[in-house]
């Protein structure tokens, strides 16, 4: 394969998760504010949520949690809001 002929989805298709839609919402537990490296590709248009809460101990309350801020976020995948004022 030419280096020219590689494209974003030349690099997805060969990613094990190639089958599996990339994820909306990353949460990242025990506050940690770092993706350590985690589904890298895949995460670039993610949006993140961190909690203090440590793996073991996130409930379902979290879960709900995560979610109800995720569903309050205005995504913009990379993109500028142009009518934004500063």
């Amino acid at each position: 394969m030419k280096v020219e002929d590689i494209e974003e989805t030349t690099i997805s298709q060969h990613l094990y998760t190639h089958d599996v839609p990339d994820p909306d919402l990353l949460i990242r537990t025990a506050g940690e504010m770092r993706v350590s490296n985690y589904l890298l590709w895949q995460i670039s248009y993610a949006e993140i949520w961190v909690t203090q809460r440590c793996w073991p101990d996130f409930s379902e309350a979290d879960l709900h949690d995560a979610i109800a801020d995720f569903a309050g976020r205005k995504r913009k995948f990379g993109g500028l809001n142009l009518n934004a004022t500063p």
